[in-house]
């Protein structure tokens, strides 16, 4: 059975994830990488959500705010062996369920082209595609959504 818990990106095991994730976006984005994670600094994130299956650390996810009515969802990652499993999309529920009981109405966040499972997951949660907001604007290789919450 997959629980979460809700914490902080002190937690060692967030971290273990996202070191999984930065390996991965620095082969995808190539020379864009340091570009991008520059933005993807994890310290001083209070609102970070981990899947475990039998205390193993599956998927990892984040929120952080993004204006007075918005939460940015940062950090997204499952573990190779636990994709294609419905995980992502419930850590995903998790985080707006998080942001919803703070009082904010809406999810954004931004994600690249070369992502295409990052994508295909947010449009299959209801994310709808905007303008790229923030220093993503005209930047061709990231795409922005949101989803409003309800």
């Amino acid at each position: 059975m997959i629980t979460f818990l809700r914490t902080d990106s002190n937690n060692p095991d967030f971290v273990s994830l996202v070191r999984e994730l930065d390996a991965d976006l620095a082969i995808r984005d190539g020379d864009e990488h340091a570009f991008y994670s520059q933005f993807n600094k994890i310290d001083l994130i209070k609102h970070v959500v981990v899947a475990y299956e039998d205390a193993v650390p599956l998927a990892c996810g984040a929120i952080k705010q993004f204006d007075d009515a918005s939460m940015e969802v940062k950090r997204m990652y499952t573990s190779p062996g636990y994709r294609s499993q419905g995980v992502a999309s419930k850590v995903l529920g998790e985080l707006e369920k998080w942001a919803a009981e703070l009082a904010y109405k809406k999810c954004v966040l931004e994600t690249g082209v070369r992502q295409p499972e990052a994508i295909a997951l947010y449009k299959k949660n209801g994310y709808q595609v905007i303008e790229n907001y923030g220093q993503y604007a005209g930047v061709e290789n990231s795409v922005c959504f949101e989803k409003k919450l309800s």
